[in-house]
């Protein structure tokens, strides 16, 4: 386990997109929550909970780079995330905790501002806009829900984000809605898109092989966090 994990009565809230990453995301002190990329079903989970009843939340995936530089398996640990209306801050002391954790780890990591969307970000001219008007390094749907979450709570926010697909590289549309409610990845629905546009089929093997980078580097930030997710106490 981390030395930086620590025991309390309440668990770290870990908010996820897929069915993987909350599977990942489990463990001693750790409660996982996910919504299978719907942002409004996550709002609708977390507003369900009348008492938080946990001591910090997190935010556990796999992101879009918006940033040129980064590659699959790139680390992201969130300084900040922005919406259009809203900037919410990270816990500083939660983003030095990871840094540490993480030093050594074979995956190269940063801290970033990161881009909080409510609609997939597919396309590389897409990506570059935002990048445009945002600055920021990475992307997901549901870093922005959970730091609004902590914000109305009161709670200490962190966001660990591992990048996708790059920059230059864009997602087939249906990849990005065969999703279960869940979380889990829609197989039937990912045929059905194949048979219908058989010359997807490039970008489905390079989707899969950037998702390979990405959740191998999740699994060994997640191996070296430990419990609780290696979050402090306060």
């Amino acid at each position: 386990m981390s030395a930086i994990a620590t025991s309390g009565a309440l668990p770290v809230l870990a908010v996820t997109g897929l069915a993987k990453e909350a599977r990942l995301a489990s463990g001693a002190g750790v409660r996982a929550i996910g919504a299978g990329g719907d942002p409004e079903r996550l709002r609708a989970l977390l507003a369900a909970r009348h008492e938080p009843g946990c001591r910090a939340v997190v935010s556990l995936g796999i992101a879009g780079g918006l940033d040129p530089a980064l590659v699959p398996g790139d680390v992201l640990i969130a300084t900040a995330i922005v919406t259009p209306t809203q900037r919410y801050p990270a816990d500083p002391a939660i983003a030095a905790a990871w840094m540490r954790a993480l030093a050594g780890s074979g995956s190269t990591v940063r801290e970033a501002v990161l881009a909080g969307v409510d609609a997939a970000v597919i396309d590389v001219s897409a990506k570059a806009a935002l990048r445009t008007a945002t600055g920021c390094a990475g992307v997901d749907m549901e870093s922005h829900v959970a730091a609004a979450y902590a914000a109305r709570h009161g709670l200490p926010f962190a966001a660990l984000r591992i990048v996708c697909d790059p920059a230059d590289r864009a997602i087939p549309a249906f990849a990005a809605q065969a999703l279960k409610p869940d979380g889990e990845p829609d197989i039937r629905a990912v045929l059905a898109a194949i048979a219908r546009r058989p010359g997807q089929i490039p970008a489905l093997i390079r989707l899969a092989r950037d998702s390979g980078r990405a959740f191998r580097s999740l699994t060994r930030c997640r191996a070296r966090l430990g419990t609780a997710l290696g979050v402090p106490a306060a």
